[in-house]
């Protein structure tokens, strides 16, 4: 049997004008995922990530942190994120004129987008957000489409799944992945995959086992390796 084991990347940074790259709290994280895996003596046979730039600097951090010689990682584009910037830079105000609870959310988000809460009614106004983006009920050419995201995605897991047997392979990746990844094993509706994605912790771990055509879930959104401090969903 073999094993993979999906990585968050560490906190990255959303409300700022580059939204790709780590926080300081993350790199802190991406090491923390390092450190835990060379204590579990878990040795890779593969390492990738997907193109964005929080998700191979995670990659990056993990492996110094590890003090292994862990196989060059190798970039997947496929592993990348559902386009979150798209979403709600051009999806949401598209979605504010033909939806008025959403329009609601949106105002409420923009009054307290300053404060110590903001990331409360961030959320709120994401998750009508993405709802809509998931059936399709905004659209735009610039922006992925969640029927192209799950199609990309599912190919990458499936090509890791029909790998040789006894390997560990190691991706590092984003919630929206994990959370489709997680639904698609479990053969769970793609709102599944949304819900999951809301759970998914920064630096967490889900593992998966593999073989003979089956694929089993061993566990979603291990985060012992991170102490309160290094905690965080966003």
């Amino acid at each position: 049997m073999s094993t993979l084991l999906l990585v968050r990347h560490g906190q990255a940074t959303p409300f700022e004008a580059d939204t790709d790259r780590l926080s300081a709290l993350g790199e802190q994280q991406a090491g923390a995922v390092g450190r835990f895996l060379a204590e579990a003596r878990v040795r890779p046979t593969r390492v990738l990530h997907g193109p964005m730039v929080r998700q191979r600097r995670s990659a990056e951090l993990a492996a110094q942190a590890a003090g292994q010689d862990w196989p060059a990682a190798s970039e997947d584009a496929r592993l990348a994120e559902y386009d979150g910037d798209g979403i709600v830079q051009t999806l949401a105000p598209l979605l504010a004129r033909q939806d008025e609870p959403f329009a609601a959310l949106m105002q409420d988000y923009q009054i307290r987008r300053d404060s110590p809460d903001r990331n409360r009614y961030f959320q709120r106004m994401l998750e009508h957000l993405t709802a809509s983006y998931l059936r399709g009920e905004v659209q735009h050419d610039s922006v992925e489409s969640w029927a192209h995201f799950r199609g990309r995605v599912r190919a990458a897991a499936r090509d890791i799944l029909e790998g040789p047997g006894g390997s560990t392979v190691l991706v590092f990746t984003s919630g929206g992945v994990i959370g489709l990844i997680v639904a698609t094993v479990l053969d769970a509706p793609d709102a599944a995959a949304l819900q999951l994605n809301w759970r998914v912790r920064n630096a967490s771990i889900t593992r998966l086992t593999y073989g003979a055509g089956r694929v089993s879930l061993d566990s979603f959104n291990e985060t012992a390796h991170l102490t309160p401090e290094l905690t965080s969903w966003r």
